[in-house]
């Protein structure tokens, strides 16, 4: 079979902890990571849940997400559309 190499950086720990669960399951981590490059390819789609990431946003994030808060409440935002026709009418009136 002709193979290609790829490298890819990642922390120690979550690469011996990938390694073992998938060697829990019965395969190897490269069969792993090959079976998710395939169905990438094939769906054009990343099958990850975000919600099982453990990381926290940088302070630039933070300090947006803040912001944004901040606007919501003062009532700063753009207006909430029911539908496409809605939002089409919205823009022709604020002349865009």
């Amino acid at each position: 079979m002709n193979t290609a190499s790829i490298l890819i950086k990642t922390d120690p720990e979550v690469k011996e902890a990938a390694k073992k669960t998938a060697g829990d399951l019965g395969y190897s981590l490269s069969s792993l990571l090959n079976a998710f490059l395939r169905q990438f390819v094939k769906t054009k789609a990343i099958t990850f849940s975000a919600q099982e990431l453990d990381e926290v946003p940088n302070a630039h994030t933070r300090a947006l997400l803040k912001q944004a808060d901040e606007d919501r409440k003062a009532g700063k935002t753009s207006p909430i559309f029911h539908s496409a026709d809605e939002m089409i009418a919205w823009m022709h009136k604020q002349g865009v």
